[in-house]
């Protein structure tokens, strides 16, 4: 428990080091307007529409290809019990 206590206390150390130099910061500093802002949450549930909407899409793709591909294995090994 005490290495725990010990890593966090550096790691915490570390951080502030880094903050207090200056050595993360972000490359450009830009100011926001409260329209921007707006406009920005007002497109998140358009974007996170679009996203799902794209996943279900590449998950269909994705089953019609697994369906396919287990439906000609299966005719193969068919075919296979079916020679003998």
């Amino acid at each position: 428990m005490n290495r725990i206590k010990e890593l966090a206390t550096i790691t915490l150390a570390a951080l502030a080091f880094l903050l207090i130099t200056g050595v993360v910061k972000s490359e450009e500093t830009k100011s926001v307007t409260p329209k921007e802002f707006v406009d920005t949450i007002a497109s998140v549930p358009g974007k996170i529409g679009n996203q799902i909407n794209i996943e279900i899409e590449k998950t269909k793709a994705y089953q019609a290809k697994n369906w396919a591909d287990a439906k000609a294995q299966w005719q193969r090994l068919l075919s296979k019990f079916q020679a003998n």
